[in-house]
Order: C-alpha cells, then sequence, then structure tokens
C-alpha cells in the first residue's frame, strides 16, 4: 500500500477518528469502554497514524517512562491489512522520533499472540507482564536504540 502516510493526528476531528480506531481495534472486542482506551500518557505522548483515503487505518502511541527510555503502547494495524508491512512503518517512525528525544532504548507490552512481529523488529523478551487490564496475557520486550 503506497497510499499511506505517516503522521500525527491534525486536528480534533482526525484525533477522534485515531481514537475510534484504537478503541475499535484494541478494546472493543475485549469488552472494554472507550473510557478504557486513555492513560496519564496520554497528553504528553507522541501519536501516529497512518491514514490511506482519508481513514485511519493504523496507529502507534510513544510516551517517556524517563529521559532515556521510551515505551510504544496502543499499535494497532486494521485487520484486513495485517501482514503487509504497516506495523514495521509505524514502529519505525516511533523508534526514529524516540532517537531524536535521546532515547536509549524501548519497551512495551505486547499480547502475547504479536511477539514474534515484534521480535522481527529486533525486540526482545524480558518477562512476562501481569500489569494489563484486557486479561489477555503480554509480555514485556525491550529493544536497545
Amino acid at each position: 500500500m503506497n497510499n499511506i502516510k505517516y503522521r500525527t493526528p491534525l486536528n480534533s476531528d482526525e484525533f477522534k477518528k485515531y481514537d475510534l480506531f484504537r478503541w475499535r481495534i484494541l478494546r472493543k472486542p475485549i469488552g472494554k469502554s472507550i473510557d478504557s482506551l486513555k492513560d496519564e500518557y496520554e497528553n504528553s505522548s507522541y501519536h501516529l497514524i497512518g491514514v490511506s483515503d482519508n481513514e485511519v487505518i493504523a496507529c502507534g502511541r510513544l510516551h517517556f517512562n524517563t529521559d532515556s527510555e521510551a515505551q510504544i503502547r496502543y499499535m494497532a494495524v486494521n485487520n484486513n491489512l495485517q501482514g503487509m508491512g504497516i506495523g514495521r512503518e509505524i514502529i519505525g517512525h516511533l523508534e526514529e522520533y524516540a532517537l531524536e528525544q535521546n532515547a536509549k532504548k524501548i519497551v512495551l507490552n505486547a499480547r502475547d499472540h504479536v511477539i514474534k512481529f515484534y521480535e522481527k523488529s529486533g525486540y526482545q523478551v524480558v518477562r512476562k507482564f501481569y500489569g494489563s487490564d484486557t486479561n489477555i496475557p503480554h509480555t514485556t520486550m525491550m529493544k536497545k536504540l
């Protein structure tokens, strides 16, 4: 898919589309309300979307835990577009931004069924993660930049 633009949401309408996409792909299927979507890092995070034909088709978010440690959350690609390299593009843009902000490593808590996806992008398993509110098994992963 060559017509995808990767960028931050441009305005409040696009942020609404982004939020709805994130909820529809990640939270709605497990019975979570849209109110469960945001956390304390939301306003200080770097938000990235993939847009095609004026529709959000992918997203990811990056925030900082410390000056040198960034964290990726809320990675999602439209279900019918997975496996086409879009998720790798999102990861690449988030990593580039983290490097520009002087991050030394990135951590994330991957749903267990996507561990191999992150391993292909250079992330290594650190430990099981038990802090998710989704009741879906997660694993903490890390990549040094």
